[in-house]
């Protein structure tokens, strides 16, 4: 499997996912739930429009697959207990790597992919399966101390690892805005390369993403909030980015964020303010990477 960024024709960023390969000519794509149907209608217009000649059929498999993800250093020994068929260590499945497996007797896939940061993989079975996927998991993780966790959990460990959603992927950034500049080949040609490199999308003071550390413990970041430097006005004249996910870290026990600050990548260990006007929050912040936890991805390939 590869992650993989999908750029408009304009060079901003449309959406990312992951392609698997199945077989030589198979490929299964994921998206963002909420762009699923944008990315399937630029397949097909580049398929209709810009490719016409390929041979290629693009079908959309979403209701026909259940697909839970199993996070956490215990997964491993859940899964464990589960698939019949297949290897699964981390020898024959590394992270980023996809097979066709067996679970409780079902043919199914497992993707060694991780949003949260942690070790983690997606089980997916027919969907007629899923409902009872879900029950023999939860049964199997009980020694193990298995939990269900939901998007607010999945949101913080997200933010915590410095991976971009839709607050950072809203239609104006670029690849090179969201750090993922080295995804676009200067050897090969993809939709959007051309117009990704104008002047003012590769320009020296462009906001970067960076993380944000709230310097006071007890004070709380608002997503939304406009970074202005230490000593100045907050006006518009002063504006040098903004905020775009916050999250309270229980493992680093204060507030965080992940934003685009203008020279942000030059500016690690400076500080800047976090002004948010309409909740009365001028926050003094501290400018870092944007992975706060498990820098060198020990955890997810581990």
């Amino acid at each position: 499997m590869r992650y993989g960024l999908m750029l408009r024709e304009d060079g901003f960023a449309l959406d990312d996912g992951t392609v698997g390969r199945l077989a030589p000519e198979r490929f299964i794509t994921t998206t963002t739930t909420a762009h699923a149907e944008r990315v399937m209608e630029h397949l097909h217009f580049c398929h209709q429009v810009l490719w016409p000649e390929l041979d290629v059929t693009i079908v959309t498999v979403t209701e026909e697959w259940a697909q839970i993800a199993v996070a956490g250093p215990r997964s491993r020994d859940v899964l464990g207990e589960l698939v019949d068929r297949g290897d699964i260590s981390n020898a024959a499945l590394p992270y980023m790597a996809l097979a066709e497996i067996g679970i409780v007797g079902v043919a199914g896939r497992l993707f060694r992919v991780s949003f949260s940061g942690e070790l983690a993989y997606e089980v997916a079975v027919p969907a007629a399966y899923g409902d009872a996927l879900m029950r023999v998991l939860m049964d199997a993780g009980a020694e193990f101390g298995i939990a269900p966790y939901g998007t607010e959990a999945l949101n913080v460990l997200r933010i915590e690892k410095g991976h971009v959603s839709g607050p950072e992927i809203d239609g104006r950034t670029t690849a090179r805005d969201l750090g993922l500049g080295k995804l676009v080949s200067t050897k090969k040609d993809c939709i959007g390369r051309v117009m990704s490199e104008r002047p003012a999308l590769v320009a020296a003071d462009r906001p970067i993403l960076v993380g944000l550390k709230a310097l006071d413990p007890a004070h709380t970041l608002s997503a939304g909030a406009h970074l202005i430097a230490p000593g100045s006005p907050a006006v518009a004249d002063h504006d040098e980015g903004i905020v775009t996910s916050v999250a309270h870290s229980p493992m680093l026990g204060y507030d965080i964020g992940l934003g685009f600050l203008k020279r942000g990548h030059q500016r690690i260990g400076a500080r800047i303010r976090a002004v948010d006007l309409l909740h009365d929050r001028d926050v003094a912040c501290e400018v870092v990477d944007a992975v706060f936890i498990d820098p060198k991805g020990e955890r997810l390939r581990g």
